[in-house]
């Protein structure tokens, strides 16, 4: 991806930040969750979306095992490995070992600074230090799809 468009990525994300939390919305400015804000930069950046998601509980069908949020990352966004970081990448987070993977954000900064900016119940999208315990739970880092762009 180039830096004009991880630029974009990440201005767009940005602009989300002080959203309100609220579970499976996607509006600037009123709620998002962390799929919301995905959304909602995929629609600013991309055009419209590729699928609606469906209705999703707040744990993300954790009691049946199943990695619907990374099944619906593979099918619309580009994997990377894990240490290939830039800014613009959609990183998706396993909250606890064992658990299925059901938090995501978009890197801000890489580097010494790096950052990411997400949304999480009780909190507003905000853009947080990619600290250690945040690094630990990344399972899988994606772009955005090149051929949109």
């Amino acid at each position: 991806m180039s830096d004009i468009l991880e630029g974009r990525i990440v201005a767009s994300a940005r602009g989300w930040i002080g959203t309100p939390y609220l579970h499976q919305a996607s509006c600037k400015g009123a709620g998002t969750d962390c799929l919301g804000l995905l959304r909602g930069v995929w629609r600013e950046v991309l055009g419209a979306e590729p699928e609606t998601p469906p209705a999703y509980s707040m744990d993300w069908l954790e009691p049946a095992r199943i990695e619907a949020l990374w099944g619906a990352a593979r099918r619309h966004l580009m994997p990377k490995a894990l240490e290939e970081e830039a800014a613009g990448d959609v990183l998706l987070f396993r909250m606890r070992d064992g658990a299925v993977a059901k938090h995501l954000g978009i890197a801000g900064h890489t580097g010494a600074n790096a950052s990411f900016i997400h949304a999480y119940s009780s909190h507003a999208v905000i853009e947080s230090p990619l600290s250690l315990p945040w690094r630990r739970r990344i399972v899988a880092r994606f772009t955005f799809p090149k051929e949109r762009f």
